[in-house]
């Protein structure tokens, strides 16, 4: 797996809106907050664009900005703005031979996830779900900040992740799984599925989050995945942060967690939950693309191999 660099105090960051915009007041104090933690940066034309109010330009433009950004030798690792809708659109236009040839750090999630997808199975790029600039870090805690930092500035290996405010990971199947984590949020993993850009779960462990959506929604996703063989592929489970899911057009139906016992236990891989990762306001960052263990029986989740390279 190709790997982006080290960063170092002082390097530049490549600031893109690849989704969808935010307001000019937030754009500027995301580049405050970036300068602030140590950082130049390199602002893209999409982080002031609006098109038909949810899209940060155009396919094409958005696509283009992505390809430079990973073409200029000044920028040292790419971060997300926000997410919002919009990442799928530009995966036709991305130059995937070029960017395994100037492998870097990409940050971002929720819609973003799609481009974590394609970029680690066309240009075999290990990439990094985490905190982005307008949508998190303006506003992020301490706790937030350090993780991000600490991925991408310490070549070692993440060990094992702690959760803020001492909250406790939990085991949904016991047991234990080796392999790279993919994945991220669950609706753009069900949009690829039928396009070239399809996730591969073959031995992997498979990380899923989502936000505002219900339990018989999330249902639907999963059987999904499951009826595309994606839930069985996969060595392990990683279940993050699944915000504002309760149930509300049923609520004495199924709980989340009904539906996560409904579908996962019958598959009896080790599923790990309650791992701060996604739309949550405190949250770990999550090297995608490189190896890990999950030790459910522990309720455990072990970085075991770095996401930079020196």
């Amino acid at each position: 797996m190709q790997k982006g660099k080290t960063l170092k105090f002082g390097d530049t960051i490549g600031l893109i809106a690849p989704a969808s915009p935010t307001n000019k007041d937030r754009t500027f104090k995301a580049i405050e907050t970036i300068e602030h933690l140590g950082f130049r940066v390199i602002v893209g034309d999409s982080c002031f664009q609006v098109l038909g109010g949810y899209l940060a330009g155009t396919p094409k433009s958005r696509a283009s900005e992505l390809n430079s950004m990973f073409k200029d030798d000044e920028v040292d690792a790419i971060l997300c703005l926000r997410g919002g809708y919009g990442t799928p659109q530009i995966l036709t236009y991305l130059d995937y031979e070029m960017i395994a040839e100037n492998p870097k750090l990409f940050i971002g999630y929720s819609d973003i996830t799609a481009l974590h997808i394609a970029l680690m199975q066309k240009s075999h790029l290990a990439t990094i779900h985490g905190p982005m600039a307008a949508s998190d870090l303006i506003d992020a805690d301490d706790f937030t900040k350090q993780a991000l930092l600490r991925t991408v500035i310490d070549s070692r290996p993440l060990g094992k992740l702690e959760n803020p405010n001492k909250e406790n990971m939990c085991s949904l199947v016991a047991g234990e799984a080796t392999g790279e984590i993919v994945g991220g949020n669950l609706s753009l993993i069900c949009a690829l599925l039928g396009t070239p850009y399809e996730l591969d779960t073959t031995g992997k462990l498979l990380f899923l989050e989502d936000i505002d959506e219900e339990p018989y929604k999330v249902d639907r996703m999963l059987t999904q995945l499951m009826l595309a063989g994606k839930l069985t592929d996969a060595a392990g489970i990683i279940l993050g942060s699944w915000t504002n899911c309760e149930g509300k057009a049923y609520p004495n139906g199924f709980t989340l967690m009904d539906v996560f016992k409904n579908i996962f236990i019958p598959i009896n891989k080790p599923t790990i939950y309650n791992v701060f990762a996604g739309h949550c306001e405190t949250k770990l960052t999550l090297p995608l693309g490189v190896k890990a263990r999950v030790d459910s029986t522990m309720k455990q989740l072990i970085i075991e191999e770095s996401i930079t390279c020196n």
